[in-house]
């Protein structure tokens, strides 16, 4: 049986506002049609009634794994911390660490600790720093050496 990485889901307060956020500092695309998904398909599959989920997928590389931005019609706050158990984190590999944090932060997201550099055994050399995007799902920034 062959197992294909499809996607990973966020959900946003404002899906619109979080895809032109990971657009504008990644330069991600949307790939296929906004998603507006309602009805008794949706209702079973998320086990709520009368739900509406809206979205879109970015492309992250071309033809792989998407990242999924949807909003639903009930959205509930979450306390985002890097020590949360479950998923805690999306890490992108990037050419500079420091400028990639800038455009975080100048595009409404926030750096979480400091930019370090580290030595991983058996790896090598990392530049690494955590962010949070504009909703407050955490972020690592990292480059190997």
């Amino acid at each position: 049986m062959k197992i294909r990485y499809a996607h990973t889901n966020i959900i946003a307060h404002d899906y619109k506002l979080l895809a032109s956020f990971y657009q504008d500092v990644f330069g991600y695309t949307q790939v296929g049609p906004t998603r507006d998904l309602s009805g008794s398909w949706v209702d079973q599959l998320t086990n709520r009634l009368n739900t509406t989920i809206r979205g879109v997928h970015l492309e992250l590389e071309e033809g792989g794994p998407t990242l999924e931005i949807f909003q639903y019609d009930t959205t509930k706050p979450s306390d985002k911390t890097i020590n949360t158990s479950g998923f805690s984190h999306i890490a992108f590999a990037v050419e500079d660490v420091a400028q990639t944090i800038n455009s975080i932060i100048t595009h409404g997201g926030s750096s979480l600790g400091a930019i370090v550099d580290g030595m991983v055994e058996g790896v090598g050399m990392i530049n690494v720093a955590y962010a949070k995007d504009p909703e407050g799902n955490i972020l690592e920034i990292q480059k190997w050496d």
